[in-house]
């Protein structure tokens, strides 16, 4: 046997050790690059497929800026502008102890700073009996109650009575007619006479000026 018939190759098979040495070497190249890769903290991506870059945020140039801010204002104003064309037309009147805060901002003058505190002294009292009991709400002057009188009527069959046989004095000092001292003398009777039958147990007490009485007599039940 001779070595050159040995060692000797066809054309075909020349081809394939040729396409074999390519594919070994390509596949080692790889391998190379990507323990490259991972060795330098870089991501490590698959073949044929794009890393996705991480997005920047946006800076807006100042301009961009300005007219956005702008834009806003203009929006804000807009608002403002509809808020104000929502108001009642003239000649409308409002039942003062039914509306609640969405409907007295709709009447010109009102505003959620005044509707809110409105709503919160009339929560107090149990209901309104007379429009004029509007000055006793905080801000609300002369001139501006003289402006808002004429928006309003009052149903005092809505109002909420105490029932001052059955509430504790933490309860009836919170009603804004009811001090401590007229507080603490109904407690006292109460425990005197064991209930209260009506204001003649009360007219007679220098606690009770005749003026609180008349006030006190739409608020105070004796059931």
């Amino acid at each position: 046997m001779r070595w050159r018939n040995v060692l000797y190759f066809s054309k075909g098979e020349r081809q394939a050790l040729t396409l074999l040495f390519c594919l070994t070497s390509v596949t080692g190249f790889l391998l190379i690059a990507n323990d490259m890769v991972r060795k330098d903290g870089s991501v490590e991506t698959h073949i044929g497929v794009e890393p996705v870059a991480e997005s920047a945020p946006v800076v807006l140039p100042a301009k961009e800026k300005k007219n956005r801010e702008n834009q806003e204002k203009k929006n804000q104003k807009n608002q403002e502008k509809k808020s104000r064309s929502r108001k009642y037309p003239a000649g409308t009147v409002v039942e003062l102890n039914a509306a609640d805060t969405t409907a007295l901002k709709q009447v010109p003058g009102i505003g959620s700073a005044f509707s809110n505190r409105i709503v919160k002294f009339r929560t107090l009292l149990g209901g309104f009996y007379s429009v004029s009991q509007l000055r006793e709400v905080y801000g609300i002057d002369e001139e501006r109650y003289e402006a808002l009188s004429p928006w309003f009527r009052v149903d005092s069959s809505l109002i909420v009575r105490l029932p001052v046989n059955r509430l504790p004095y933490d309860s009836l000092i919170r009603h804004p007619y009811i001090g401590f001292k007229q507080a603490r003398v109904i407690e006292r009777l109460r425990k005197q006479k064991g209930r209260l039958s009506g204001w003649e147990n009360l007219c007679l007490l220098e606690e009770f000026t005749a003026e609180e009485r008349e006030r006190l007599a739409r608020y105070i039940s004796f059931d």
